[in-house]
């Protein structure tokens, strides 16, 4: 029990006082980026599914 306790102190240790935190204006900015890459991923994956969907469509209706 008492590793358990020392690990829970130098975790706190080491998060509290060694590991540089993000300032407010970083996380921001990478929130925004992550937000506006995962918008343009997910248009592209939409129009690729619709580019297939419509050729499928194509494809069936001449052979029917």
């Amino acid at each position: 029990m008492n590793k358990f306790v020392n690990y829970c102190k130098l975790c706190y240790q080491e998060l509290a006082h060694e590991v540089t935190w993000p300032s407010r204006k970083e996380l921001t900015q990478s929130s925004s980026v992550v937000l506006v890459a995962s918008l343009i991923i997910a248009l592209a994956v939409f129009a690729m599914d619709w580019v297939f969907k419509n050729l499928m469509v194509f494809t069936y209706t001449i052979g029917a």
